[in-house]
Parts: structure tokens; C-alpha cells; sequence
């Protein structure tokens, strides 16, 4: 394993002016579920690591304003054990207990699953029908709607001397039922093969989206127009399906071929819509609940 150079600083300030310092030679260390195996396997090679696990003000989950606020350094349990989430956004109570293991997701945080910008990242597909903003602290601060976060496989739009604090969830005024759905190969530690996350509000807004089906987490919007206004039905559904798949680009890998997971994206999809649309009904699956 390459040797580097440890800091732990004590302020944001401090490890945003490290950041500066060292640039693409530098790594932030949260949780270190991912970036701690990658130094260990030596697929990251930093010359220095910046551990900020010590700073408070990322930690936490609060409703601020009109948004939900949840802090970089936020675990999976946390996640999973706060009431404000299953009080405001249950989906990602839902998605958040699809992550790994307990012992992963007691270190793994809901940042540091995005900021690795795998296209299977399990908290992105909810975080996209919640419309989600990302905090980045830079030379000028700055909030980027989800949907523009990820710009490739492990890459996204942050600059090497850029900060993510924490992530914004938008109040929803409306009443609304929503689902998150994972098919891996297994049961427990395992990648998704497909994710699906979905959203119905009263006023029948539906937004989709998929994971581990594209080079990134993506948003379905020919869908999502196609279904804006409609009540669900089983033939709306399966109009909806073809049109769906548009969205997504599998490949063939060591999980699934490409073949399978495209089949498998509108099974998935079919389930997840009706989830959330029973959800909006007051009956369906209790969040929580493997469809699957």
C-alpha cells in the first residue's frame, strides 16, 4: 500500500483550506467504507488523506427552513433510526435499509454513498424523485440539484478543492407515496443488480428513476410526462414500461447481463410504481417491506 500523509482537522474551514492546499492529491475520509478498501486494494493512490470525521457541524439530520438537512458525516443507521426521515421521507428509511450490512452501514454515509458516484449507489435513485440539492463548500458555495451531481461512473461535478457538507431534501406540502425497490444477487452485502426508486403525489406528479442501469444514476422524465395527471391502472402501467426503458443503457458485468437487467428494470419498475401509488392510497406494503 502507497504511504500518505494523515490530517484530521477540527473546522470545515481547516479541511476546505487542506483541500486547497493539496488538490487532486488529497482524499477525503468520512466513513471510509469505500475509500479506505480502495487505498487498502491500491485502486487510490492519495498522497494525502483528510479524515473529517471529527467535525460536528457535518453530523446530524434536522429540519431546517423547508428542507430536510442531512450532514456528510450521517451514517446508513442514523438514516434508518431517525424519526424525522420516517416521518417525512419514509422511501429513504426504505432505501437506506438496502445498503450493505448493519457493521457497513453503522460507518458508510449517505455523502460519502454519493460522493463515490457509483451508478448502483443505493441512496441515489431516492434522492433523485426527492429532488434532492447537494451543499458544496467551494472558493464560492454553492447548491446542485442531484440530478446534475453525477456527471459519470465514480465522477461527479465537484472540483478536487470542493467540499460536500451535507445533503437538502425539500419539504413535500403535498400528500405523496414513494418506493424503493433493489433486486441484488443475494440476500445481504451485494450491489444492486437494478434499483428503483418512484414518487406519486396527490395531484398525480410521478417521477422515476433508476440505478445500475445507466453509467450513472438517472431520472426517467419521458415517463414521468407520460404519467403526469393519470390514475394508475395495470394497462397504464404496462403502457408506461417500454416507454421507461428509454431511460436506461445496462451493460453486461460479473452481476447481471445486460439482457436481464433490462427485463428486470421494468418488473422492478412495475412493482415500484404500484408501491407508491398504494402508499399515496393510504394501503400498499408498510415502508420497509421487500418487494422482491
Amino acid at each position: 500500500m502507497k504511504t500518505f500523509e494523515y490530517f484530521k482537522p477540527t473546522t470545515v474551514e481547516e479541511a476546505f483550506g487542506l483541500l486547497k492546499q493539496f488538490g487532486a492529491q488529497a482524499k477525503i475520509l468520512a466513513g471510509g467504507t469505500d475509500v479506505a478498501v480502495m487505498i487498502d486494494d491500491g485502486m487510490l493512490t492519495p498522497d494525502y488523506v483528510i479524515d473529517v470525521k471529527g467535525l460536528s457541524s457535518l453530523k446530524g439530520i434536522e429540519v431546517r427552513e423547508n428542507y430536510l438537512w442531512i450532514g456528510a458525516l450521517t451514517t446508513f443507521s442514523e438514516v434508518i433510526h431517525s424519526d424525522l426521515v420516517k416521518k417525512h421521507f419514509p422511501v429513504l428509511f426504505e432505501a437506506s435499509k438496502t445498503v450493505a450490512s448493519v457493521g457497513v452501514r453503522n460507518r458508510a454515509t449517505l455523502v460519502g454513498n454519493i460522493c463515490s458516484a457509483v451508478p448502483s449507489a443505493d441512496s441515489a435513485p431516492t434522492l433523485l424523485v426527492l429532488n434532492a440539492l447537494v451543499e458544496v463548500k467551494g472558493d464560492t458555495d454553492r447548491l446542485v440539484p442531484i440530478k446534475e451531481f453525477f456527471t459519470g461512473p465514480r465522477k461527479t461535478v465537484l472540483g478536487v478543492s470542493e467540499l460536500v457538507t451535507g445533503v437538502r431534501i425539500p419539504l413535500e406540502t403535498r400528500k405523496f407515496g414513494a418506493n424503493y425497490i433493489k433486486l441484488g444477487r443475494y440476500d445481504g452485502e451485494d450491489l444492486a443488480q437494478v434499483g428503483v426508486a418512484t414518487f406519486v403525489s396527490e395531484d398525480l406528479e410521478y417521477r422515476v428513476s433508476f440505478g445500475a442501469v445507466a453509467p450513472t444514476p438517472v431520472r426517467a422524465y419521458e415517463v414521468e410526462e407520460f404519467l403526469k395527471g393519470k390514475e394508475l391502472s395495470d394497462a397504464l402501467v404496462e403502457q408506461a414500461i417500454p416507454i421507461a426503458l428509454k431511460s436506461i443503457s445496462p451493460i453486461s458485468d460479473v452481476r447481471a447481463s445486460k439482457e436481464y437487467r433490462m427485463h428486470v428494470s421494468g418488473v422492478l419498475f412495475k412493482r415500484s410504481l404500484k408501491a407508491s401509488f398504494e402508499r399515496l392510497r393510504g394501503q400498499g406494503p408498510a415502508y420497509g417491506t421487500n418487494l422482491v
